[in-house]
């Protein structure tokens, strides 16, 4: 068929055409493995235990940015048509920007200590089915789009601004999307009139005309609100840090203590001899099931935080971004005491989950306004937008529920006794 179309609950139909050639490509992209790989990875990883919906998956996403960075140049080409020229380049970076996931999407980074960006490229680069098909017309597009994907460097300044900025087209898309999934009400966007007022600065670099200021400012806000909401969820960091304590726990204990099939061997122990399959072999399934086999006949240490997974017995969390680094500290040794006292090994539930967070970056690809005429820099006209690029500093002090009643009431006397 010449035609293939994929119906998006955000976006409605997103069609490709086999008759456009850089459409031609995005349609062979898709159906090479490394692609349809991101159907087994979750947009959200382990959000779906916080919130039921949080089933998409990278796939689902990635096919959003494309259609997002499509509309994005069709409304860019109309004041500079040499960028019709990079449709290829911007569809594929759009497309696969993700394809080096590993499994649970950012938590699967933590948990192997892994680079997306840094797979995204390999595997454009080596991949077969990949380099070829983006070589076959044009000879050295897989290291365009690969550099634009792992370095940020793209043949047009545009270009890089759409696929990696601050408001690039992929976080247009998991803002909507999760927000959707989630059943939050945070994530809405005007994402027309953001699009409507995309311009290019006389240097070529991606800025916005001041008629989408509003929107450009409720997107800074909604992106803040859905990570304090969503990604930074009290449940969600119980989790990521679960997750991250039953990998570094494998880790530790061996081969010798541990069960895992090849490929799993080589993501826990042998990571230096990642290759191409044994990367790709690896996904949610993959993963999920050793959590299963883990918690059936892994050694204690290593069943129980499966266990707390898989059934969803949480650990508790309790909020001390309020207090100072030391503070927390010894709360987290006083929580370690109770947890023993309780009969628990502390080890295995107990932790501390800190993070600083900005909801602009000033200094990392800044937006700019251009009217035409005057060239701004977006904090300056907007103190909204400056107050946003503050650093704010979450805590979450990781704790058994035994131990909950006794330890936050330390927690409070410590804030009480820290705010007089």
């Amino acid at each position: 068929m010449s035609r293939r179309t994929y119906h998006d609950p955000l976006h409605g139909a997103i069609r490709l055409d086999r008759n456009d050639p850089d459409e031609a490509l995005v349609i062979d992209l898709i159906d090479t493995p490394p692609f349809q790989r991101l159907r087994r990875i979750r947009q959200l990883g382990p959000a779906f235990l916080t919130f039921h919906g949080a089933e998409s998956s990278r796939f689902t996403h990635s096919l959003g940015v494309l259609y997002l960075a499509r509309l994005a140049l069709q409304h860019l080409e109309r004041q500079e048509p040499q960028l019709a020229e990079q449709r290829g380049v911007l569809f594929a970076a759009a497309l696969l920007h993700d394809v080096g996931h590993a499994p649970l999407s950012h938590t699967g980074e933590e948990m192997y200590g892994l680079r997306h960006e840094s797979w995204s490229g390999r595997l454009i680069r080596e991949h077969p089915g990949l380099r070829e098909r983006l070589d076959a017309n044009h000879p050295g597009r897989a290291d365009l789009v690969a550099d634009l994907l792992e370095h940020g460097r793209g043949p047009l300044p545009a270009i890089e601004a759409l696929v990696s900025s601050q408001l690039d087209c992929d976080r247009l898309d998991y803002l909507l999307r999760d927000s959707y999934s989630t059943g939050t009400s945070y994530g809405q966007l005007d994402l027309q009139r953001i699009l409507a007022a995309l311009t290019l600065a006389p240097d070529g670099q991606l800025a916005i005309h001041p008629k989408g200021l509003m929107a450009v400012e409720h997107y800074l806000v909604v992106r803040q609100l859905m990570y304090r909401s969503v990604y930074n969820h009290r449940l969600n960091v119980v989790c990521n840090w679960l997750l991250r304590s039953a990998i570094a726990t494998a880790r530790r204990l061996g081969p010798g203590q541990v069960w895992a099939d090849e490929t799993m061997a080589i993501w826990l122990w042998r990571p230096s001899q990642l290759t191409i399959p044994s990367f790709l072999a690896n996904d949610d399934l993959r993963t999920g099931y050793h959590l299963s086999r883990w918690r059936e006949d892994g050694p204690s240490e290593l069943a129980d935080p499966c266990r707390r997974l898989l059934d969803r017995d949480l650990p508790r969390a309790s909020d001390v971004s309020e207090l100072e680094p030391a503070e927390r500290l010894e709360l987290l040794a006083e929580a370690r005491h109770l947890t023993h006292r309780a009969g628990l090994v502390a080890e295995s539930c107990c932790g501390l989950h800190q993070r600083e967070s900005r909801g602009y970056h000033i200094y990392k690809r800044g937006l700019r306004l251009w009217d035409g005429e005057r060239l701004q820099a977006l904090e300056q006209r907007s103190a909204l937008v400056a107050s946003l690029a503050q650093p704010q500093e979450m805590a979450w002090l990781i704790h058994p529920a035994a131990v909950s009643e006794e330890l936050r009431a330390r927690i409070t006397y410590r804030r009480n006794g820290s705010a007089t």
